[in-house]
């Protein structure tokens, strides 16, 4: 199996929910890039749960950096990252060993390994080794942030409330998300949690939509079939476990537009070449093309939840019924915010590599 993404600028996955760490290796990055240990730790710390209706594991998330990294910067050798898990409870997987989850990958993933698997938790596949994309990201994030690229994730919309989107230019807006524990632009955050709350008290869970924004790109950057870049994003943001869907721009909404109004008309501004709608979401051919790539994803309800639910044997020998106890994300919307936001850092340095070599970001 493979647990590496990346063309030049890539990384590497290792570990399992309830193993002793999880791993990341950064390959790539230049010599001389700065890592701030600081940063990192504030990035990781907006992932962790918090609050009534998170899960109660609890990892500190003291991370190790072991290898490529002296005084502070990239020495140009594999930056490998080490995550211990200290908040680890297998005997809450004990009651419904041998099952499939629903919603979880169980079963593929017992079909894909023969039994060999570690499915304590999710194992390799669980939620727990994002992590791993976050305390990497978070090197490829600052990277970007001193060539004036800025990458901002909020939620859209989460158990039927919904925030306001991006706006043409998301300068300001990104301004306001930056550091919130709960990244909205609107004052949503109560409503949404209250229906979080609500649906944790019920024994169920609830999704929603995030909304990812890059801006300060350059025009240009991508390939026009295979490496595009919306193409790039898309398989870095569908990598994310939990994440079933991505559009670009309007998306979907183009569908339902006449041409005269899907199309972005072109104008000259100070800065350059500009749209005065940007419904490609920054994309054009593959390319970049100057305005901030904007995307939305849908976040499923997370599948652990503690109402009865049909299922079969791993060995499909049998069908049974289910009900998951344990420690539990009634929703993962906020969480994976900054997942996505470090997965797109990280995605986007694989295309800046890749269009003006890796001593770019240095």
């Amino acid at each position: 199996m493979k647990s590496t993404i990346g063309t030049i600028v890539t990384l590497t996955l290792a570990g399992e929910s309830h193993g002793s760490e999880i791993v990341a290796i950064l390959d790539g990055l230049a010599p001389g890039i700065p890592v701030d240990e600081a940063f990192i730790a504030s990035q990781l710390a907006l992932r962790r749960p918090q609050g009534a209706g998170e899960t109660a594991r609890r990892e500190e998330d003291a991370f190790r950096i072991v290898s490529g990294v002296l005084d502070g910067h990239a020495t140009g050798a594999p930056i490998a990252i080490v995550i211990p898990n200290s908040d680890v409870r297998s005997s809450d997987y004990a009651g419904f060993s041998g099952l499939a989850r629903p919603g979880h990958a169980d079963y593929a993933v017992h079909a894909r390994c023969d039994g060999f698997e570690d499915l304590r938790g999710g194992g390799h596949f669980s939620g727990r080794l994002t992590a791993g994309i976050v305390a990497a990201g978070a090197i490829a994030l600052k990277a970007l942030r001193a060539k004036g690229i800025r990458i901002g994730t909020h939620i859209l919309s989460c158990a039927g409330v919904s925030d306001e989107p991006f706006a043409v230019d998301p300068s300001a807006q990104l301004d306001r998300l930056e550091g919130l524990r709960f990244p909205v632009l609107s004052d949503v955050q109560a409503q949404m949690e209250a229906r979080i709350l609500e649906a944790s008290r019920a024994g169920d869970s609830v999704g929603g939509v995030i909304q990812t924004a890059v801006t300060g790109l350059p025009a240009g950057v991508g390939e026009p079939w295979f490496a595009s870049a919306d193409g790039v994003i898309a398989n870095a943001i569908l990598s994310i476990r939990g994440i079933k869907g991505i559009e670009f721009g309007s998306g979907f909404a183009l569908a339902g537009m006449m041409g005269s109004e899907a199309n972005d008309a072109w104008s000259l501004t100070p800065e350059g070449p500009r749209t005065v709608t940007n419904h490609s979401g920054g994309v054009n051919g593959g390319f970049t093309n100057g305005m901030p790539l904007v995307f939305n994803a849908a976040v499923k309800p997370t599948p652990s939840i503690s109402i009865p639910q049909r299922t079969v044997s791993l060995d499909g020998a049998r069908e049974d019924q289910i009900e998951i106890g344990g420690r539990h994300d009634p929703a993962i919307v906020r969480r994976v915010c900054v997942v996505a936001t470090c997965m797109t850092a990280l995605a986007v340095c694989d295309l800046l590599a890749l269009r003006f070599g890796t001593d770019y970001l240095r």
